[in-house]
């Protein structure tokens, strides 16, 4: 395997390509562009990193990492943060807490893995988020129908089709990524690592309880689906994960 780029400088890279095709002035085609190339890096980085860590533990060590999800949709949003990073070999919890100065309520998420897949959660979060939010403005509601339920379930769609295309895309190209000397594949590194993040999760929630299951009514959630399995991921990362819990 090649050797891995510096973090900053590859990480850097992933910004500025996410940037680009973020940017509204560019093209369908080049936003397209910028993002298959993005993902590519954050592929690469991610197994080159995991690979890495197996010789050098702390060049990737374990933690934590917070994000506060506030203004509109805010369950929605912090849902689709959950989905990525379970999607990708992370673990996370959500609370329900109350912000004093602007009166509103928000949702306080912590995710458990190591430093690269956390880095990872944050840019792909970012970048799909601002997808999501382009594209449910873009969605018809039925006549009559509530705007808001509409978007919620587009938004419960889109988040749906893109942790499957996640953990699909990241299961293959563990397969394909080349074994450390002695023949150690990059599928049972990522067990492995898997099994760590579990074990610090546990640790830290031993009385977990998972979110009960949201009733949406909105007709957008095909439409959601749909959205979602255009959503720009590139090729190739980890193996599937259970669903995202909350306490």
């Amino acid at each position: 395997m090649a050797t891995p780029m510096p973090e900053d400088s590859r990480l850097a890279k992933v910004r500025s390509i996410l940037a680009k095709a973020e940017d509204p002035a560019a093209t369908p085609e080049e936003a397209q562009a910028y993002f298959a190339k993005a993902a590519d890096l954050m592929a690469k980085y991610g197994i080159e990193r995991a690979m890495l860590a197996e010789t050098r533990p702390e060049s990737d060590k374990l933690g934590s990492r917070t994000i506060d999800v506030k203004g509109s949709y805010i369950l929605d949003n912090a849902n689709l943060l959950m989905s990525i990073a379970d999607a990708i070999g992370a673990r996370s919890v959500r609370w329900r807490r109350y912000d004093r100065l602007t009166g509103r309520y928000y949702q306080h998420v912590k995710i458990y893995g190591h430093a690269s897949t956390l880095d990872r959660v944050e840019m792909l979060y970012t970048s799909l988020l601002l997808q999501a939010h382009n594209g449910m403005k873009h969605g018809r509601p039925q006549p009559g129908e509530s705007t808001t339920a509409y978007r919620k379930s587009w938004l419960s769609g889109f988040r749906i089709a893109v942790a499957r295309r996640l953990e699909t895309t990241e299961s293959r190209a563990a397969a394909e990524a080349e074994a450390l000397p002695g023949g150690r594949s990059a599928e049972l590194v990522l067990v492995d690592r898997a099994e760590a993040v579990l074990s610090l999760f546990k640790r830290e929630h031993p009385k977990i309880r998972t979110a009960p299951v949201r009733r949406l009514t909105g007709s957008g959630w095909t439409e959601g689906v749909e959205a979602g399995k255009r959503a720009d991921l590139g090729q190739g990362r980890i193996a599937p994960r259970r669903a995202a819990l909350s306490s």
